[in-house]
């Protein structure tokens, strides 16, 4: 048959395959897939599907995968991965739900198109219902093993977008009365999905050299460092470029849009990071500094304050921010002309964040001990006064004057 006659003759044969693929004996069904698998190009493949899928579910070890390699085979050809998905998603049972993740896994690895509309396809959530049902410890370990072959692939970063799977490991991680076996797959499992988090996010990074694409970049880190663990992630991986676009006047947009992002990294809207990430939050500062006429990071502060209003804006919120910490709050107030901009806003737009950026630094102050310091004394009261006049610089209160009138 693998001549060019053979080959024309193979149509007239496909009714003793179909036969064979649904033979009561398991060795004449497993010669019946090995045969599709070769002369798949030459079949009317959509009847012998069901029939492929049938052995697959339903045979024995041998049958299942020959069934398994004839059913890889067809996905590679144009119209295959047509043919297979939605018979998959209609055959899919509780008694063959293991051989049909592991057809999914062999698929996910075939090629990127192949990936994509298994995602598509929404398979993927098989692995979620096998996974969060737990009762059946072999049977999860099982998907847990296929799980791992999935994310092996190097497609696998479309996992996260696609599932709740990473959710659904961290319960199962955190979990105590989960199996110990179990946990412990979950955890490689885990750390295999984050290295392709780690790809996703340098990938990021170098869209920022692309002028039309790098405000969207600056934003998308932006909302990843809003949780501690992304900014974390981000301060040992690409957030240098985010404090140089933050202090870089030659471009209005990114500059705008890294201010904001770097914001959220530092904490604007959350709690402190742990002591490893504010050690390189403070470097980053210090380095980036360095580097410019500003030389220090409150130079590079002013530098951001002095500008049009928005940016200014963004400026008060990094502030805000950064002033937590004990390395920027000495070089703020330990700056004369940022005390100056911050408690005298003329711009309106831009009075009630510069309001939020002197309560932040009051109180920062209040926690510290540079509140006893002689020396910025006149610093913690002028910012103090300009808190308690509010974000609209209320007008003090007229004081009346008693002269003694001059007598000729």
């Amino acid at each position: 048959f693998r001549t060019r006659y053979g080959a024309s003759l193979i149509p007239q044969y496909a009714p003793f395959l179909q036969a064979g693929l649904q033979a009561n004996s398991g060795t004449v069904r497993c010669l019946a897939c090995k045969a599709v698998s070769s002369f798949l190009e030459k079949l009317q493949i959509i009847s012998m599907y069901p029939l492929l899928l049938n052995c697959l579910l339903d045979g024995d070890e041998q049958t299942s995968a020959a069934s398994l390699d004839a059913i890889k085979n067809l996905a590679q050809l144009p119209e295959g991965i047509k043919i297979i998905l939605p018979h998959i998603a209609s055959n899919c049972s509780s008694l063959a739900r293991i051989r049909i993740l592991a057809l999914i896994a062999k698929l996910f690895s075939l090629s990127s198109s192949v990936a994509l509309a298994v995602c598509d396809s929404n398979l993927l959530s098989l692995f979620e219902v096998e996974i969060s049902d737990r009762n059946d410890v072999l049977t999860t370990l099982s998907a847990l093993e296929l799980i791992y072959e999935v994310v092996e692939s190097p497609h696998s970063s479309s996992i996260l977008s696609k599932t709740t799977l990473l959710h659904l490991l961290t319960d199962m991680i955190s979990n105590a009365s989960v199996d110990s076996v179990l946990r412990s797959r979950a955890m490689l499992i885990s750390g295999r999905l984050l290295s392709s988090v780690t790809s996703v996010l340098l990938a990021i990074d170098r869209r920022l050299e692309n002028t039309d694409e790098c405000e969207i970049a600056l934003e998308a880190l932006g909302q990843i460092g809003d949780s501690i663990q992304g900014a974390s992630l981000l301060l040992t991986l690409v957030a240098r470029h985010v404090v140089e676009s933050a202090f870089d006047r030659q471009s209005r947009g990114k500059q705008l849009a890294a201010l904001h992002a770097l914001g959220s990294i530092c904490g604007v809207n959350r709690s402190d990071l742990n002591d490893n990430a504010e050690d390189c939050l403070r470097r980053l500062f210090y380095a980036t500094a360095s580097e410019t006429p500003k030389l220090t990071p409150s130079g590079l502060l002013l530098s951001a304050l002095q500008q049009e209003p928005e940016l200014r804006l963004a400026a008060y919120r990094l502030i805000a921010a950064l002033v937590t910490r004990k390395w920027c709050l000495m070089e703020v107030c330990l700056k004369q002309e940022i005390i100056t901009i911050v408690t005298d806003e003329t711009q309106k737009n831009g009075m009630e964040a510069r309001h939020l950026c002197c309560t932040a630094i009051c109180k920062a102050l209040s926690a510290s001990s540079m509140l006893d310091d002689s020396t910025i004394a006149g610093i913690v009261a002028k910012l103090q006064e300009a808190v308690k006049r509010g974000p609209y610089l209320a007008r003090r209160e007229a004081q009346p004057h008693v002269m003694t009138a001059e007598r000729f």
